[in-house]
């Protein structure tokens, strides 16, 4: 036992870096959380640079997290970092969707695939809540853009069928968007169908004779 106050400094010592660590991924998965909300919140409000801003901040939060856990893998992959990297990745696949701009890749985000793709599931809920918004104008194509979207993200989600362990539950999650976007998509059908009975009233009243128009036969 000579040797044993020995062991158990070098032990406590790396005990004590491994808590720093994980301190400091907490309180950056904190702030990477809080960016991708201001830019997502951002994006629906379309102020685009706001949310470019919010979104590059949020970025290099997550290549720091990848950096400074790279020693450390079991918490680079706890439950509490990587959720926090799948809300930067649907603030990011929100961004590109509503801006009409090509999908970042994962090799772009810098994240893992997994992760990827249960961000992108989970940005189907924020594209339901845009089309919303368009709607609230009156039917419009660019609402149909997004469904249309929604509808290739879930046409490739279903076909990835595979345990829980290797896609992070997103199974559950893909189950979660079918109903999102039968939802959006009866909402889409009942604007376009009050869209058209108001255009065919418009049409109808006139072709009808008005007021002046009917006396003048009496």
């Amino acid at each position: 036992m000579k040797n044993f106050d020995q062991i158990a400094e070098g032990i406590r010592q790396t005990f004590e870096v491994r808590n720093q660590a994980r301190d400091q991924a907490l309180m950056r998965a904190r702030a990477l959380t809080r960016h991708a909300a201001h830019t997502i919140r951002a994006i629906h409000r379309m102020e685009v640079q706001a949310a470019e801003r919010e979104l590059q901040e949020a970025g290099e939060l997550v290549a720091a997290l990848k950096a400074d856990l790279s020693p450390y893998p079991d918490l680079y992959f706890a439950g509490y970092t990587q959720d926090a990297i799948k809300e930067f990745v649907e603030a990011s696949v929100t961004c590109a969707l509503i801006l009409d701009q090509p999908l970042p890749s994962p090799e772009k985000l810098g994240v893992e695939e997994a992760t990827y793709m249960n961000g992108l599931a989970e940005s189907i809920g924020e594209l339901r809540r845009r089309c919303l918004d368009i709607l609230r104008q009156g039917y419009s194509a660019e609402a149909e853009r997004l469904l249309a979207c929604m509808d290739e993200i879930y046409a490739v989600l279903v076909t990835l069928d595979y345990p829980d362990a290797i896609t992070n539950g997103l199974r559950r999650q893909t189950d979660v968007v079918r109903g999102i976007i039968e939802r959006t998509r009866a909402d889409l059908t009942i604007s376009l169908r009050e869209q058209q009975l108001h255009q065919a009233m418009e049409q109808l009243a006139a072709r009808l004779p008005g007021p002046a128009e009917g006396h003048a036969h009496d």
